[in-house]
């Protein structure tokens, strides 16, 4: 579900933050796009902070959350933020050894409510794995919030599940890219990239 906020005033917030960026990107994913989202830009601004996560902790304050968690390291802020809003505790899982994990002493509990929060959803893996976690955890996922959802509500995890922006991003397997056929020099940006 979509936030209710108009679509070309969050565009214009991520173009005057510059985290929309154009382009040739190697996406977390594995997938080639001319288009990033950096919400890193974006997020490092309180106003636009408390405007995002606000909407996605309104889309589930009457949900019992009990704690959000978040894939590292995009999410962190956001999910941080989230929680603080409604007033629960929050977590997060990074990658280590090439999977998810929850470590340095958090956890998730047995029959806890929790939140899912990102900041850019693309294919959905990162959110799959903190799903499996939680589940792992016998926890009960109550919904799935972030930020930019790339493939225009293509992509569900829960029976509740929100995005403040959905656009429908172009992404090309690496296989298949006519950026990469044009030999138009590729960046790998975000928490596992460049910037």
């Amino acid at each position: 579900m979509p936030s209710k906020l108009p679509h070309e005033e969050i565009l214009g917030i991520f173009r005057e933050t510059k985290a929309l960026l154009e382009g040739h990107f190697q996406l977390t994913s594995g997938l080639h796009s001319p288009h990033y989202f950096q919400c890193a830009r974006v997020l490092q601004y309180p106003k636009y902070l408390q405007l995002f996560a606000g909407e996605i902790a309104r889309h589930f304050e009457h949900d019992e959350i009990q704690v959000v968690i978040s894939p590292a390291i995009g999410g962190i802020v956001v999910g941080t933020e989230v929680g603080r809003t409604l007033g629960v505790r929050t977590i997060f899982a990074e990658r280590k050894d090439g999977s998810m994990q929850i470590r340095r002493g958090l956890e998730v509990l047995p029959n806890e409510r929790v939140l899912v929060v990102e900041d850019v959803v693309t294919t959905g893996g990162s959110v799959q794995e903190v799903i499996g976690l939680a589940n792992k955890a016998g926890a009960q996922l109550t919904g799935v919030g972030y930020v930019v959802d790339r493939s225009n509500g293509k992509i569900s995890f829960a029976p509740k599940h929100f995005s403040v922006l959905q656009m429908d991003v172009t992404a090309y397997k690496p296989e298949d890219c006519p950026l990469c056929r044009k030999n138009i020099p590729i960046t790998k940006p975000g928490s596992r990239g460049n910037f």
